[in-house]
This record gives C-alpha cells, structure tokens and sequence, in this order.
C-alpha cells in the first residue's frame, strides 16, 4: 500500500485548487486526492450560477472580502490562459423603491472599502441602458462582475493536480479515518491508503467528515435547496446579463436574481433558499432520513428557524408556488411572464451553524491536531475565491503540518495543537 505525503479529501473546486497550490510549492509531494462520485465537482462546484463575484456583499476585512477581490481577479487570468470561456459581462442591483436606497449605498460603501474596482451608483436612466427592460429608481452597478462555467474550472484544476504528480481517486468514499503514530489510515470501499497528513475539503459533508478523525462536530453544516427557473428562449432578451435585487442584510441568501449563462445564453432566475430534506437532494422530492433528522435535531438550525419563520414560510411558498416565484422576479423585470418561465436546475448550498443559531459567514479551515486539516465552511464565493483559498489551505497547512518550502516536503516535524483561519457566509 502507497504512502502519500497528503491525500486530500473532496474533489470539489477547493479541494482540488488546494491540492493544485500545495503540489506547485511542494513538486516533491505525493498527493492524492479522493472523492465518492465518479467525476469531480459533482455537487457544490457543479451546481452553481456560474458568477464570478467582485466582492460587494462582504464585511471589510474579513476572509470573504480579501479573498473574492482577489481571487476574482485571479480566476479571469486563469481562464484566460487556459482557454476557458469567461466574460465580464458586469451586474447591477437594482432598488426597487426608495426604502431600500440606503441598503443599496451601504453595498456602495462596503464594496469601496473591499477594494472592488469600477463600482458606480447609477440612476434609472443608466439603469435603462444597461438593461432595457429593468425597472427600478437606482442601481448598483458592478462591470467586473462575470460568468464563467465551475465544472470547466475545477476540471482544469485537475488536470494541474494530476500534471503536478498528483493522483486522483474518484468513486471513492470516505467511510473511517484511523489515526495511528505516524500516519492516517482512510479506509473506503475500494481499499485502504495510508497519508502522513490528510486535509479534507469536503464541502456539504465538511462536519460528518471532521466527525470521522475525532474533530469537532460544530459548526453543523445544514443543507439549503436552491431552485431556479429558466426564461424561454423567446424572453432571453429581458436580460442582457445579470440583475440583482438589493438583499436583506439579516439574511445570507441574495435573495432571487436573473443570470445569464456563459455559453448557452439561459437565463436562470432564482435560487429561493429551502431547508433541503437530503445534503444531496436536488428534487423537491429527495428525502434522505438521517439528513433530514439530522437538520431539525441540530440546535443550532431550530433557534435560526424561530428567529426567521416568517421569512422562511414565504421562502417555501415561492418555492411551491410558480405565481410567487414569478412575483419576484417582476419586481425588477416586469415584462416577466408565467409563461415566460420553463423549469431550470437546482443546488444545495452547505450552510454552516453555530449552536447559538448563527449563520457562520466566512471562510472556515482548521488544524485538527496531529496530521489532519478540514475546511470547514466554504460557501460562495467560494468557486470565485478558489485560487485564494487554495493558498490560505496550504499557507494553513505549512504551518501546521510543518511542511518545509525547501528540500524536503516532510523535513520539519508537524506542530501539534489547533490552528484556526477563520473571520467573521453571504453568496
């Protein structure tokens, strides 16, 4: 049986872009990287709008703000020498009426602050240049703001990771992590592979997989289902790009928005945010039991549901009820029709918890000890903030596993104790 230096745990666009950052500074390393699904960037990476985010919504100084304004930058040159699609198509959010004037040049003043270049309050007539069938009094408008296909980024990322020296074992789930002397024994269906170090990255089962090394079982990840509708093809033409309402501050969701999508030219209108009955549940159908009792017997998901009934109550109708959903969306594009509106994909979105019922709202990675690393919350921006997260995961790992820039990966003895990057989730 091989022994690696590392074996990453999840095959999702972080775990992938920190085995990618950890082999470009250690080429010496022997890295594997393991995943249950039979391709990469099955669920969160894969299931996505596809935005890459300027970094607007996010509290200065935090994780989520210095990250996304790099990374965004970061993501555009990587897909531009790799040949991947990308466009800066731009955004604006709009505000529908004057209550939500001052929430609108909060996002101005916060967005400043982050560093987001070219960012400019605009009135309705600029609005109506930019997107012809977009009624509001003013907007925010973002032109760095773009759409670019994950699923085509993170399996770029693989190709790096497996041209770096890295190998990658799809179809393989995790089942126990086994901690002995000098090594971490993984055990999974096809067999077990043995590291000196494990990180894992592993995204809406990220507290489940802690839970298997012994960490700790907080933050709670709780899976929130996302819908979207599509316009026809006939309505495509009610967008240009992408249009956002100005969102409720109290809660992390963006609340429904119209994006364009690279390639195609869809328009998907959504996501509304549902508790989701299954961590993988993409149907409103999809029950898994143990998922499902798991979200209501954690503390920390009841408190955030008597603290937000209501908005949740008017989350499950829209979700239920195409007429509300249809609503929403006229509020900022009024020519929207019923009938202009065709059923689109779905996502889950891994939302972590703290007991108190309090959304965690930024980045997440932590030292368990001896040998093993886990990201444990890394919601959007995540895909923009790829790149950057990577570096925080193996400036993370560097230190605490002791890994040595020069000669040998493994030459410094590993440091034992927590060791905690984490500020403060918003998408």
């Amino acid at each position: 049986m091989p022994l690696y230096d590392l074996v990453v745990v999840g095959a999702g666009i972080v775990g992938l872009a920190s085995a990618r950052e950890m082999l470009l500074r250690h080429p010496a390393l022997k890295l594997a990287v393991i995943d249950k699904e039979p391709r990469v960037g099955a669920h969160q990476t894969g299931h996505n709008s596809g935005v890459i985010h300027s970094g607007i919504y996010y509290s200065p100084g935090s994780l989520k703000a210095r990250l996304c304004v790099s990374g965004a930058r970061e993501i555009y040159a990587y897909c531009e020498s790799h040949g991947i699609p990308v466009e800066r198509c731009g955004k604006v959010i709009v505000a529908s009426d004057e209550s939500e004037l001052g929430r609108l040049h909060d996002l101005y003043e916060r967005g400043l602050a982050n560093g987001v270049e070219g960012l400019e309050l605009i009135d309705r007539e600029r609005l109506r240049e930019l997107e012809p069938h977009c009624a509001g009094i003013a907007a925010l408008w973002s032109p760095n703001t773009g759409i670019v296909d994950y699923s085509q980024v993170a399996a770029h990322y693989a190709v790096d990771v497996r041209n770096g020296g890295g190998e990658i074992h799809t179809g393989r789930r995790l089942i126990r992590l086994q901690r002995r002397t000098d090594r971490v024994v993984l055990e999974t269906p096809a067999g077990e592979l043995e590291a000196r170090r494990v990180l894992t990255c592993a995204g809406l089962h990220a507290d489940r997989v802690a839970a298997l090394s012994g960490g700790a079982r907080e933050p709670g990840v709780v899976p929130f289902r996302g819908d979207y509708w599509q316009l026809r093809s006939g309505a495509r033409h009610l967008c240009r790009n992408l249009i956002y309402p100005v969102p409720d501050p109290a809660f992390p969701f963006l609340g429904v928005h119209a994006t364009r999508r690279i390639g195609s030219g869809e328009v998907w209108l959504g996501p509304n945010a549902v508790l989701a009955f299954a961590r993988e549940g993409y149907r409103r159908g999809d029950l898994a039991p143990a998922d499902l009792a798991g979200a209501l017997a954690n503390p920390g998901f009841r408190r955030l549901a008597q603290r937000y009934w209501r908005m949740g109550a008017v989350e499950m109708w829209r979700d239920y009820s195409k007429r509300a959903f249809c609503a929403s969306v006229q509020r900022y594009i009024p020519e929207v029709t019923m009938a202009d509106m065709v059923p689109g994909p779905s996502g889950v979105r891994a939302q972590a918890l703290d007991p108190r019922g309090r959304l965690i709202d930024d980045f997440v990675v932590d030292a368990d000890g001896d040998g093993v690393m886990h990201v444990r919350n890394a919601p959007s921006p995540a895909a923009t903030s790829s790149l950057a997260i990577g570096r925080l995961v193996a400036d993370t790992a560097d230190e605490a596993f002791g890994f040595s820039l020069a000669g040998d990966p493994l030459s410094a003895p590993s440091r034992k104790g927590q060791g905690t990057a984490e500020a403060g989730i918003g998408g």
